[in-house]
């Protein structure tokens, strides 16, 4: 058994105590949910491979989407690939008029991690990694920085916003070479979507377009191809909480972000987006409801049906559709142990609860929630990882009397996706 450091250690237990997923250290608390891991590795290999992904990953609330998204992302970054990510709300959407998709691809942008800089914050590494390869490639070739970076990014010209995209980089390169620390800044403002109107952006940086609502998924193309010339292996988005999108009361605009999906997938599965992949996380209403998910557009409910052949206990994990299965109580034993591991710093001899202590404490659980308590695990952890503390803090307390009084309360937060607002398919209703 392997030591644990102190530092991921406390990561983990301070999230799970509060309820979210941990940033760090996911892989030591991971269990279960081979088949669908194994699907998105192919995917990861595949973006690395030039190709492209669309993935919808579904799961009750509670039940470990988020988790299964950040370990994805972790494993995308130990592959080389730049990752992205963002939860949706109603500031935040794919599609939009008032800068809620500008909103959206900020928070991307400075989302934007790599192996070497997980928490975020990469892209001026990413930039300054390419230039730096441009630098070396015209030093031995014995011309301007500058016309090398414009031969690398010729291929970007054919592309939305690709000779602003051009000129922004090889401004950057200019401030990198002349100490100008304001049109380095300048310039990674632009490529993070920063700038609010076209003229703030041509005083600075000389360009005519900026970011903007109609433009963040050609952007999201265009930084796809950059981090490949910089030497990563592709762009992995995913995007959390989509139940947003269902929760948007105008008929039009929820269309319209539905439309945008749809034209992320159509561009993934024809191959068009090179080395670009998203991964998108909800829940089942999200996705299946006919009146407002995803199956309300035709198009898109014919694309993601589900494989007719996958019945009776067999499943498909190749479609674009990912189910979370939920975890069997045999994972959540497992579970309960490497939680019981880490909060010991993987050492046997510090363990605070004895074998006989989990299944207990599992037959608890059930007698408190049912079935739920493995389902949705979010609530049980919590109540795990509090008991583990009290134990710490008062070594002469029996874990038996203690287990008595663990209150557990069903989740029930998952209800308030299912509040909607009623349409207001009248509101744009002209005569």
């Amino acid at each position: 058994m392997s030591k644990i450091r102190a530092k991921d250690r406390d990561a983990v237990i301070q999230s799970l105590r509060a309820g979210v997923v941990p940033r760090v250290g996911q892989h030591l608390i991971q269990v279960g949910r081979a088949g669908e891991l194994d699907s998105l590795l192919k995917d990861v290999d595949r973006l690395a491979d030039g190709g492209s992904a669309f993935r919808v990953v579904v799961g009750e609330y509670g039940a470990g989407k988020t988790f299964f998204l950040n370990l994805v992302r972790g494993i995308a970054m130990e592959r080389k690939l730049v990752t992205m990510h963002a939860d949706l709300n109603p500031d935040r959407r794919l599609h939009a008029s008032g800068g809620q998709a500008r909103s959206l691809y900020s928070e991307l942008a400075k989302n934007m991690a790599t192996r070497t800089k997980p928490d975020g914050g990469a892209l001026q590494g990413i930039v300054e990694k390419f230039i730096s390869q441009a630098k070396t490639e015209a030093k031995a070739k014995g011309v301007e920085s500058e016309v090398v970076i414009r031969e690398y990014l010729a291929e970007l010209t054919e592309m939305v916003n690709g000779y602003d995209f051009a000129d922004v980089i090889a401004a950057y390169c200019r401030g990198f070479e002349e100490g100008n620390e304001q049109l380095k800044a300048d310039a990674i403002r632009w490529l993070r979507g920063e700038f609010s109107t076209k003229t703030d952006a041509r005083a600075a940086l000389g360009v005519r377009t900026i970011v903007d609502d109609a433009s963040v998924y050609d952007q999201l193309k265009l930084l796809s191809r950059f981090v490949r010339l910089a030497g990563f292996g592709g762009l992995m988005v995913c995007l959390d909480e989509l139940v947003n999108l269902y929760k948007l009361a105008n008929t039009q605009a929820r269309n319209a972000n539905y439309e945008q999906i749809l034209r992320i997938l159509n561009d993934s599965l024809q191959g068009s987006a090179e080395g670009l992949g998203f991964v998108l996380g909800g829940t089942p209403e999200f996705l299946m409801d006919t009146r407002r998910g995803l199956y309300s557009y035709p198009a898109l409910q014919s694309r993601l049906a589900e494989n007719s052949f996958a019945k009776s206990g067999l499943v498909d994990l190749s479609g674009p559709v990912i189910r979370l299965s939920s975890l069997t109580p045999e994972d959540f034993y497992v579970l309960l142990q490497k939680l019981r591991n880490v909060y010991a710093f993987g050492e046997a001899e510090k363990f605070l609860l004895p074998d006989e202590a989990i299944p207990a404490f599992m037959a608890h659980c059930n007698q408190r929630l049912g079935e739920a308590y493995f389902r949705t695990p979010r609530t049980t952890i919590t109540a795990f990882i509090n008991l583990l503390a009290v134990i710490e803090q008062n070594p002469t307390a029996d874990w038996r009397t203690l287990l008595g009084a663990v209150e557990l309360a069903k989740d029930e937060a998952g209800q308030q996706d299912l509040e909607v607002e009623a349409d207001d398919e009248l509101a744009s209703f002209k005569l």
